[in-house]
């Protein structure tokens, strides 16, 4: 299941919000029969019930197998975590053990079809595995990861009740496609929260704003990279080549950070705080800069639970920041370009520490901007094609080396049909949401500003919803590209 889709928008949920609520009422009983604080440490038990009941149902939906996978995994990580704070001083035995085999399991299912090709290409012969990758694996894998490694710096203490690990791992909202959730940044929430009316509000018209993006945007910019990234190379002008790519690198933005900002605005209508996952990325002026604004949440993980433990800046630095883009790449899917893609970005940051980051307030910044946005979209060129022989022959096209016309009408006519589109596109990655916010801000302090501004944001809502369902209906229900990570 999808949150871009009728069913989860019409049916899924509306029907956690009547349970959650139902919920809510069940707490408050609860608490006032055992006249407690809590029930059993919680004052949250039976929303608890719900949302792990309705997480194992979204991801169950389609693909029914997998839910067992998953389950193994959070009890497995549950286990490892009471074992490594089974003693007064952490076990390093059980917390490398419970690394070895989320690796295990994310190797095994992830990239073992891929292991087996390389090793059987270079004559050793093995058995192909099914080509399987469930789905939200690299996620989930990595909060377990991050679960095990906390308990045993003794950064959080290990949780005794399983259901909270079970909720921790398996919340529906950012199960899938992140953000990557740390559990102490929810730890207290899990145990005891508290929904406000601010919590809803905020939360709700975060959900549709990101809707917006991915249906309004990510699934029509989508028809544009499809039609000139997937056609035959033979008929593709450079131009064209130009175009697709660039409408991809925006449909990857808004299809991704419009899944983080439902994921965020779900979770604080259900009293989460997930961290941001996002911050406009591309208006770096460096690709170091592009890579704390882009997916935050996986760049956070890989430095404090890899390149700072094999020595950060002290020691080894270039060691570090290729190992560390070399195993970026491989998280984001099992095939060489997304090693290349990986690689290329570890090298032009390595190179930026000795050269650019030392001169950077000296170089106009709008060379700056030119510079990262030439090699981010480069890069979501390598990303993007995973048969490394149309990778080059794209590549050729793009810089007008395979004899290839610079133009032609069928460019012309897609980029004429579009500009709106790209317009709109250019415009909503950048910072508007900061002005919009201190607008907000002294907007709400006038007489009547905040009655104004919730009347606004109530239509904006409505009407991101309204157009969205209209494109759904007509048939842009596109599975976010982050899923297949």
């Amino acid at each position: 299941m999808i949150f871009a889709d009728l069913l989860f928008l019409y049916i899924f949920l509306p029907a956690l919000i009547i349970f959650y609520i139902l919920a809510g009422f069940a707490d408050k009983a609860v608490c006032a029969l055992t006249k407690e604080k809590g029930f059993a440490g919680s004052i949250n038990p039976v929303k608890n019930a719900v949302l792990i009941i309705f997480s194992l149902v979204f991801y169950a939906w389609g693909e029914p197998f997998y839910i067992r996978l998953m389950l193994i995994s959070i009890a497995v990580n549950y286990v490892f975590g009471l074992l490594i704070t089974f003693r007064e001083k952490p076990s390093k035995a059980f917390f490398v053990l419970g690394i070895i085999f989320n690796i295990a399991m994310i190797g095994t299912f992830k990239y073992g079809r891929f292991i087996a090709e390389n090793l059987n290409a270079l004559g050793i012969p093995v058995p192909l595995p099914e080509a399987v990758s469930p789905v939200g694996i690299s996620f989930y894998t990595f909060q377990s990861i991050s679960y095990l490694a906390d308990v045993y710096r003794g950064d959080v203490k290990a949780q005794k009740n399983p259901f909270r690990v079970l909720l921790y791992i398996s919340m529906f909202p950012q199960l899938i496609a992140g953000p990557i959730v740390r559990y102490e940044t929810i730890a207290e929430d899990i145990c005891s929260r508290r929904i406000t009316v601010e919590d809803v509000s905020e939360g709700a018209f975060r959900f549709f704003i990101g809707l917006g993006k991915k249906v309004i945007l990510a699934n029509q910019l989508s028809i544009i990279s499809e039609q000139f990234l997937d056609g035959e190379l033979s008929r593709l002008s450079v131009g064209g080549a130009w175009l697709g790519i660039i409408a991809f690198t925006f449909q990857i933005y808004f299809d991704f950070s419009g899944y983080s900002d439902m994921a965020i605005g779900m979770g604080r209508c259900l009293g989460f705080r997930f961290n941001e996952n996002f911050n406009y990325p591309y208006i770096s002026r460096s690709i170091t800069e592009f890579w704390r604004r882009w997916h935050i949440s996986l760049s956070s993980f890989f430095r404090d639970y890899v390149y700072i433990p094999m020595g950060g800046n002290r020691r080894h630095q270039p060691l570090n920041i290729m190992t560390v883009w070399l195993l970026t790449g491989l998280w984001h899917g099992a095939s060489w370009n997304f090693v290349l893609w990986g690689l290329y970005f570890g090298i032009i940051i390595m190179i930026e520490k000795y050269t650019l980051l030392k001169v950077e307030n000296k170089i106009p910044k709008v060379f700056l901007h030119i510079y990262s946005l030439f090699l981010i979209v480069f890069g979501w060129t390598i990303f993007y094609f995973e048969d490394l022989g149309r990778l080059g022959g794209f590549i050729k096209i793009m810089f007008g080396a395979s004899g290839n016309p610079a133009g032609g009408i069928v460019t012309k006519n897609a980029f004429t049909v579009n500009l709106y589109l790209l317009i709109a596109a250019a415009v909503c990655s950048v910072p508007l949401g900061t002005l919009i916010r201190k607008f907000y801000g002294r907007a709400i302090k006038t007489s009547g500003g905040a009655a104004a501004m919730v009347i606004m944001k109530v239509a904006a809502s409505a009407g991101l919803l309204w157009i969205s369902t209209l494109l759904l209906v007509s048939g842009t229900n596109n599975p976010f590209l982050y899923f297949r990570f």
